[in-house]
């Protein structure tokens, strides 16, 4: 596995350190909101519902938008250029809101960042390599955006426990950011097979029939796959305090960033359906076992470190599989739909985790996201069958 990650083109390299870099300024900042919304602005899980609901389903809504228009122009360079700068100057930007609006608004305009590349930058990955080790590249890919989401939450700690407050730690993240925008613009346009362009439906009509449900699916999946802030957000209720919360996901991070390369290089050589409905059934165990838990902080280290494992096994064979589904010149429109289901989904699936774990209690909440993760692992393993299995 280690050979075949060295051969992988340069701009799967590229891509993963421009990746790293992100994730290392996001992630000084993405387990903190929640505590900034708690301790500093007095805003609880329904405001968190509804800020990463909105922002998460306007973003999807983007990377279906992003994803055809790359398809129809054969450019995608450009669009990943944009949605990294977007997102990695406006994000600092939290420290300056003194609501929970500020908040929401700083949160909608980074996952519009994200929006922009996301799908162009999965069809650059899906492009740049050969069909067999698309598991391979997308699980590197993920595996150096984990390593990025470990460092940013050790910087945040290690800061905080320096003295600063979580404000001046919102602006230190500028600095990666930065060279974030320096790196994309060495990121080079793939070659491509020059096809006239098939038009645009938005009823997926013109999409293979596995994909379609495979989209089906996932939407289940997501329904009960609310924003992992409210696992943070959690984590502090059952006892762990301010510093600890971004070393545990500094944890989970990591966890998936040392699985997530041979968990992906397997999906290569066996049925990736088998890994993906394996990894939902863990995330459906330890939903349950989050809700059921009594206020016991080492039990928390443990659970996460699984939570972790879930990640490793899905990020990158879901997205191999979306690329397995549909043919190459369609890659960006493929994504597009794949990001749209999986962020639009999550504005109900927010607002309505928010609200049971508000009105009536977290368990009820976590063993929500715990049965549509179940009922989507059976769905995936007996309805969905790409056509060579068929």
């Amino acid at each position: 596995m280690i050979r075949a990650a060295l051969s992988l083109p340069r701009t799967i390299w590229l891509l993963g350190l421009i990746s790293f870099v992100n994730d290392a300024a996001s992630d000084m900042i993405y387990p903190l909101v929640p505590l900034y919304l708690a301790s500093v602005l007095m805003a609880g899980p329904k405001a968190l519902g509804l800020i990463e609901g909105i922002a998460e389903a306007f973003g999807s809504v983007l990377k279906l938008v992003a994803g055809v228009l790359a398809d129809r122009l054969r450019q995608m360079r450009w669009w990943v250029v944009a949605g990294y700068a977007v997102s990695g100057l406006v994000r600092p930007l939290i420290a300056l809101s003194t609501s929970w609006l500020g908040v929401l608004a700083c949160r909608f305009a980074d996952r519009v960042g994200k929006g922009l590349r996301a799908a162009p930058r999965d069809a650059l990955l899906t492009l740049s390599v050969a069909p067999a080790q698309r598991g391979l590249a997308f699980g590197l890919h993920r595996a150096m955006d984990n390593l990025g989401a470990v460092v940013g939450p050790l910087l945040a700690a290690l800061l905080l426990a320096l003295g600063y407050s979580l404000r001046e730690v919102f602006f230190w993240a500028i600095v990666p950011a930065v060279l974030v925008i320096v790196l994309t613009l060495l990121v080079r346009e793939p070659e491509r097979t020059v096809l006239k362009p098939k038009p645009f439906r938005w009823n997926l009509s013109d999409q293979p029939v596995a994909l379609r449900r495979y989209l089906c699916v996932l939407a289940l999946f997501t329904l009960g796959n609310s924003s992992n802030m409210f696992l943070l957000l959690r984590a502090r209720e059952l006892g762990l305090g301010d510093a600890q919360v971004p070393l545990i996901w500094a944890l989970v991070c990591g966890v998936a960033a040392v699985f997530g390369p041979p968990l992906s290089a397997w999906s290569d050589r066996v049925d990736r359906r088998r890994l993906i409905v394996g990894g939902w059934a863990v995330y459906a165990g330890f939903y349950l076992v989050f809700g059921l838990l009594p206020a016991t902080p080492w039990l928390l280290w443990p659970l996460f470190a699984g939570y972790g494992l879930f990640l490793a096994a899905t990020e990158g064979a879901e997205k191999a599989l979306v690329a397995d589904l549909v043919p190459g010149d369609q890659a960006g429109t493929a994504f597009g739909w794949y990001n749209l289901v999986a962020g639009v989904l999550l504005l109900p699936a927010s607002l309505l985790f928010g609200w049971l774990w508000s009105d009536i209690a977290p368990l009820a909440a976590f063993a929500f996201g715990s049965a549509c993760a179940l009922a989507a692992a059976l769905l995936l393993a007996f309805w969905v069958r790409p056509a060579s299995a068929a």
